[in-house]
């Protein structure tokens, strides 16, 4: 998704936890001719998500799209699920949106334009067993998207919602290796196969740009098909 913005014309701060992904970013959006920008920052802590806005703002003078987009994932039966486990995908999933939302927010509320994209799924808007923590934190995001819709409409700031299916990255790389639940997966998918990450690049540029500039408290599902059954 950054590349894709990068290549439709944006300059990029990749946000992460850790900084040898971020440079590995920064050298491929600067190889697009676009400015590229690292910071290291921990999406649960209020302090830190502050601290990476600001300096993104001071490095690259303005925000104009904040794509929120970390997640993790702890499948368990709520029965078997620590409330510790409960938090902590909660923590990253929704709380960290909050706080960069917020504090991107300001920003672009100030300024009197902006777009927010958070990245959610189609567990935001359907269920599946040992789901409960990723689903309420995906349920949560599909609702603040359309509280700060609302609440910025006036002052020029879209907030939508991104919802992919299952994609094959990281994240979900235990459940590719796995043959019944790939079965399944692909089963249950009109498309009958895994999505990959570069056919989220036009669903992001489209909310990103001027294009979707009367498009706002909306999820927009990159699903393969899988919530038209």
């Amino acid at each position: 998704m950054a590349l894709a913005l990068a290549a439709a014309g944006a300059d990029i701060a990749g946000t992460a936890r850790t900084e040898p992904e971020l440079l590995s970013l920064k050298e491929e959006v600067e190889s697009l001719g676009r400015t590229g920008a690292a910071v290291t920052a921990d999406t649960t802590s209020e302090e830190s998500v502050e601290a990476a806005v600001k300096a993104v703002i001071d490095q690259l003078g303005r925000i104009d799209i904040l794509v929120n987009n970390a997640g993790i994932n702890i499948r368990k039966p709520i029965l078997e699920l620590p409330v510790e486990e409960f938090e902590q995908v909660i923590n990253t999933n929704l709380k960290g949106y909050f706080l960069y939302a917020r504090a991107a927010g300001r920003h672009m509320v100030e300024r009197g334009s902006g777009k927010v994209i958070n990245v959610s799924s189609i567990m935001g808007q359907v269920a599946l067993p040992g789901q409960t923590a990723y689903a309420s934190s995906k349920g949560g995001i599909e609702q603040l998207t359309k509280v700060l819709a609302l609440e910025w409409a006036t002052a020029n700031v879209q907030v939508n919602a991104l919802g992919p299916t299952y994609f094959e990255t990281e994240l979900t790389r235990p459940l590719f290796e796995d043959p019944e639940r790939n079965a399944f997966i692909t089963g249950r998918t009109p498309m009958g196969r895994w999505g990959q990450p570069h056919e989220l690049a036009g669903a992001v540029v489209f909310l990103a740009s001027d294009a979707s500039n009367f498009v706002t408290g909306q999820s927009l599902l990159v699903d393969g098909g899988w919530t038209a059954w």
